[in-house]
């Protein structure tokens, strides 16, 4: 998902819909100006806030988990010549982990790739992209996005429950053992209104 504007366009209910996709085990992956959109900010549960400047500046996406799967092939870093910038502080929860942090050539950092798993979900954010420059033509870019794709894909327990809620459990996986007392209703003392001892 990318998109600069019209986020607040999108209607709750649809929001609503994707989150429960996403929630039941669809990845996410807003990338660029998609962290602005309600989904993500929903997912997150901050502002999703940023600075920005656009000046065609020289980015540098720093590999900063090279053992990861989305990270894959990618080098020590990915180059790229002419980006927007985005710089700190981006306000996101603590990542379960950071992948990537760009710097651009005015000075600004940015934590430019990172994931959260939530329940059965997986959420990669990943932040090159514009309008204009031609960065999803950049072999880089693609590759990462690739590895993102295949990274985001549901591979979990669909039986497992308690996950996205809860459930009562009427019957005991195994047999119970014989039980010295009777399950009933709880005697409560009687409890004085002034507080003090009667």
């Amino acid at each position: 998902m990318v998109g600069s504007c019209r986020h607040d366009d999108v209607e709750d209910r649809i929001v609503d819909r994707i989150q429960a996709r996403v929630l039941d085990g669809m990845g996410l992956i807003p990338i660029h100006s998609g962290h602005n959109s309600k989904i993500f900010k929903r997912m997150m549960g901050t502002s999703c806030g940023i600075v920005w400047r656009e000046a065609a500046e020289r980015e540098r996406l720093w590999v900063m988990n090279p053992n990861h799967p989305i990270t894959r092939g990618c080098g020590r870093y990915i180059e790229i010549p002419n980006a927007e910038m985005y710089g700190e502080h981006f306000d996101i929860p603590e990542p379960d982990e950071l992948l990537f942090i760009s710097w651009f050539e005015g000075g600004e950092v940015f934590r430019s790739g990172a994931v959260w798993h939530r329940g059965r979900r997986k959420i990669f954010y990943f932040w090159p992209g514009h309008e204009t420059y031609p960065i999803y033509h950049h072999e880089g870019v693609l590759h990462v996005l690739a590895n993102g794709v295949r990274w985001c894909a549901f591979e979990g327990n669909t039986e497992a429950i308690g996950i996205g809620g809860c459930y009562k459990m009427p019957d005991p996986i195994e047999t119970l053992s014989e039980k010295d007392y009777e399950q009933g209703e709880i005697d409560h003392p009687e409890s004085s209104l002034s507080g003090a001892p009667s």
